[in-house]
């Protein structure tokens, strides 16, 4: 009887970490789905393969997640991602044609809130994954993204793009952060708009 309760613990806690790890195998399936370029039933179940290969053989230790997923966030955030790529693709372009003016270029460092790596790395792919901006190297101890920039003038466009990055990081957090995190980006999202009222 009393090995029947262990049993029982093991599965909730396998459970568990199945549960944890499920939007990780999720975003597996839709990666290989987008780089094939094809969204079937053949890519899906090809993707479910190699995630199960790649989580099968390629064993990390798991990553912790929050536990905690907004919807309407993640909804907004991707939205808003989709916008900002045709935004950033439109002004690299109009940049690129405007032979009379060079467009300014610069290295800024961006201070992020959270202290997450999972954080950090959604932060970084999508501020590299909007035309106008890559990231060039990363600081883990001291949270801080170095990223190269393009269509900067003015001490005025670094901070502009310094807030455009610390925005994707707090839109990042509510839609999957901790609620700890959370609190986090919200104090220093009034903490701005209180030194920007000023």
């Amino acid at each position: 009887m009393t090995e029947a309760h262990p049993d029982r613990g093991d599965k909730k806690l396998l459970l568990t970490q199945l549960w944890k790890q499920l939007p990780f195998f999720v975003w597996l399936i839709a990666l290989w789905m987008m780089l094939w370029g094809q969204f079937t039933w053949v890519a899906f179940l090809t993707g479910l393969v190699a995630a199960l290969i790649v989580t099968r053989v390629f064993r990390l230790p798991p990553v912790e997640l929050s536990g905690r997923v907004n919807l309407w966030y993640g909804a907004i955030f991707v939205l808003e991602f989709l916008a900002a790529v045709v935004w950033g693709s439109l002004t690299v372009a109009a940049q690129v044609l405007n032979f009379s003016r060079q467009p300014g270029t610069a290295i800024i460092a961006v201070q992020l809130v959270t202290d997450d790596d999972l954080i950090m790395t959604h932060t970084a792919v999508t501020a590299s994954l909007i035309p106008g901006s890559l990231i060039v190297e990363t600081d883990r101890d001291r949270r801080i993204l170095y990223l190269h920039v393009i269509g900067v003038r003015s001490s005025r466009d670094v901070e502009r793009q310094r807030a455009t990055v610390r925005r994707w990081e707090r839109q990042i957090v509510m839609a999957v952060g901790s609620r700890a995190q959370l609190a986090l980006v919200r104090a220093d999202a009034a903490t701005a708009a209180q030194g920007g009222a000023r």
